[in-house]
């Protein structure tokens, strides 16, 4: 996939209408974080789109997409995941970590500018963050890592692309690994429509909490 304004806008329509259908038919409240997800990401990828036509820089959508990308995922991906399979004590691991993760993201997002810089095919995204390593060690535990210890087979096939995706990302695109790791991480959000089909109550049948 080669990124532009025109790919973004393509693949983020193509990822949210996939969240559309998944919210539709989610079941239970509990379960409707996580169904959503590929409609935040497919909006997500719509934001940038629009930093693409703009050139980059600074702005409302440079800030609304470092505010999607950085302090709300770590966030939403394992509480979504802990409130979606209830009863998984080693969830609130990741979670702690991406509150934790989110604090000093939020943080650094009210006391510091971010910045997009387009970079040929791809967007990369300044933003001084103390002790960057850690910081990114805690993302991956807080967003991956929930999708990983799930224990649901179609959450930890998405944990294992986005891992997999960011190892990949890290190795080509190491000044744009947060925008081109989004990227993938949206288009294997799709999955998500499986896991909710997975999970529809059977016609007649009573399904288990």
């Amino acid at each position: 996939m080669c990124w532009s304004a025109t790919a973004d806008l393509v693949a983020g329509t193509a990822v949210a209408s996939a969240g559309v259908v998944c919210v539709s038919r989610v079941r239970r409240a509990r379960e409707l974080p996580l169904a959503a997800l590929p409609l935040l990401l497919g909006a997500h990828q719509i934001v940038e789109a629009v930093l693409w036509r703009s050139g980059g820089g600074t702005g409302a959508a440079t800030d609304a997409w470092a505010a999607i990308a950085l302090p709300v995922l770590p966030v939403w991906v394992p509480l979504g995941v802990l409130l979606a399979v209830p009863g998984r004590r080693l969830l609130a691991v990741p979670l702690a970590a991406g509150l934790v993760t989110a604090a000093v993201l939020v943080y650094c997002l009210a006391t510091r500018t971010v910045t997009a810089d387009i970079r040929g095919r791809t967007v990369g995204y300044v933003l001084d963050l103390p002790h960057p390593g850690a910081v990114a060690a805690g993302y991956l535990l807080a967003t991956v890592g929930a999708l990983l210890l799930s224990g649901d087979r179609v959450l930890r096939l998405l944990g294992l692309v986005a891992a997999a995706g960011a190892a990949l990302c890290a190795l080509l695109w190491r000044t744009a690994f947060v925008s081109t790791w989004c990227a993938v991480a949206a288009v294997a959000s799709v999955s998500v429509l499986f896991w909710v089909r997975g999970r529809r109550q059977p016609p007649g049948g009573v399904r288990a909490v």
